[in-house]
């Protein structure tokens, strides 16, 4: 977030920036991670995670990634993210997916902590 900037501005400023879609609402929060400070970033962070609802395919072909963030979209089903991604960024991903599926908000607190 800039400074300032509420929590969903930057999710719509960011989502347009990084993808070149824009986010629409109302927000739906989904998570919130807490990482614990570390070595290389000696402080607290705290992530909002916002249900971005379903892409079409017309919307997933027409991403268009900043370079500098980005190297490659992808959209597998749940289980095959599994294989592709450390445990802990998997058990992220899974709450977010509950979350979404259920309804309540997920709290995860051991973003970072490796």
């Amino acid at each position: 977030m800039d400074l300032g900037e509420r929590p969903w501005d930057a999710v719509v400023r960011e989502c347009r920036e990084e993808t070149g879609m824009t986010a629409v609402g109302p927000p739906r929060l989904l998570a919130t991670v807490y990482g614990q400070p570390r070595a290389q970033r000696p402080y607290s962070t705290l992530q909002l995670i916002f249900d971005g609802g379903r892409l079409t395919d017309e919307q997933i072909r027409g991403l268009t990634l900043d370079a500098r963030e980005h190297d490659e979209a992808r959209v597998l089903p749940l289980a095959e993210w599994e294989a592709l991604m450390p445990a802990r960024d998997f058990a992220r991903l899974r709450a977010v997916e509950d979350a979404r599926r259920t309804g309540v908000a997920a709290y995860v607190d051991t973003w970072g902590d490796a």
